[in-house]
């Protein structure tokens, strides 16, 4: 009898690493549902609670970045990575896996490198256009690289890259627009249709710099008469911006977005980062956006997220250092212009990979040597 297969992701630090991760690991088990699912993680970041809500067990692995610039900090980093490997071949013999998948963060690095040295095969997937540091040093051991943007094969080994997306939640796809316009008291019109909505998000920690802008702007933003527009602050800057933002019929003001689904649905503009996964739920929902990448970032990737977007007519690229003096210029353009719209969110689903995760998913289980009677 054929052993289920078993299956181990390390990934973690940002929800960029850790959802990808979940998403390959739910696509598994709806297609094996008998296949053994284990995470590795570290313990103080996001991926201690978000894997375990997902339903999947999370082993504790000791690491720590190495800053870029000399600090004491950098002295504990031999000892936490020498603890790291350690921690990681004890791992790699316990759970025994068929394959190992590392999706990013500081914490791949050990794990596939303990797997690489037990001679277990490795999947990578990179989330950005500009691949991280811990992917590009593991791709040299990889069997597969499945990258998400056609500009990261240019940092991989020749011949290992498969172009297959991000991951995606399957509930972006089928959100009904009239449902998203009631849940944010949104008005139709004839055939379903509305006044033009503006989504502004910077993730759920909100962004200091689009809140600093929406604010300076939202009454000229507003003015053009019938535009709404939903405004997720992020926790942290709601409160502050609930007492200076004055209250208005066409502004949604909230602090966090829990059915993002819905929200990509009403919107005809989005205003927000350049983040992978961000991005790639652009092209599954099909929203023409104005993209103001973080420069707070490794390597200023989202920049080079951006750019692709903007190179596929896909979306507007406006950096950080013009976001004061053009914000009400790029989108009051796109809300103003529905055919321009119309074709911009038709390269955005023609980027689109929404079966990634299936398409990831059935990668890993051949390298696992598991045989699905059928294919994506």
């Amino acid at each position: 009898m054929e052993r289920a297969p078993r299956i181990l992701f390390a990934g973690g630090g940002t929800g960029g690493h850790v959802y990808p991760a979940i998403a390959v690991a739910d696509a598994v088990r709806r297609l094996v549902p008998e296949a053994a699912i284990a995470f590795a993680g570290t313990e103080t970041r996001m991926e201690w609670d978000a894997v375990p809500r997902a339903g999947y067990p999370i082993h504790p692995i000791t690491v720590v970045g190495l800053q870029r610039r000399l600090t004491p900090a950098n002295l504990v980093f031999p000892f936490k990575l020498v603890r790291g490997l350690v921690q990681s071949r004890r791992l790699i013999e316990a759970f025994d896996p068929d394959v190992v998948v590392g999706t990013g963060g500081f914490v791949a690095g050990p794990v596939l490198l303990a797997a690489h040295l037990h001679g277990r095969p490795l999947v990578l997937q990179e989330q950005n256009a500009y691949p991280g540091m811990t992917n590009r040093l593991l791709a040299r051991w990889a069997a597969e690289v499945h990258i998400a943007f056609p500009e990261a094969q240019q940092a991989f080994p020749p011949g290992k890259c498969v172009l297959s997306g991000n991951p995606t939640r399957a509930a972006l796809r089928t959100a009904d627009p009239h449902e998203a316009r009631r849940h944010f008291e949104l008005p139709e019109g004839a055939g379903g249709a509305g006044a033009p909505v503006l989504l502004v998000f910077g993730g759920s920690l909100g962004s200091q710099a689009l809140n600093a802008a929406m604010e300076r702007h939202l009454a000229a933003l507003l003015d053009a008469g019938d535009v709404f527009v939903i405004w997720q602050t992020g926790s942290r800057y709601f409160e502050r911006l609930q007492a200076r933002v004055p209250a208005h019929p066409r502004l949604r003001l909230v602090p966090y977005i829990d059915r993002m689904d819905l929200a990509y649905a009403a919107a005809d503009v989005a205003l927000c980062r350049a983040g992978a996964i961000t991005c790639s739920e652009l092209m599954v929902t099909g929203t023409p956006a104005v993209l103001v990448p973080s420069p707070n970032v490794a390597e200023d990737h989202q920049t080079v997220n951006a750019r692709s977007m903007e190179r596929a007519g896909a979306a507007v690229l406006l950096p950080e250092a013009r976001l004061e003096a053009d914000l009400v210029e790029a989108v009051r353009g796109l809300l103003q212009d529905p055919e321009r719209r119309a074709a911009m969110a038709a390269a955005a689903r023609a980027q689109a990979r929404p079966d990634a995760a299936e398409r990831i998913a059935h990668a890993v289980l051949a390298r696992a040597g598991y045989r699905l009677a059928t294919t994506v």
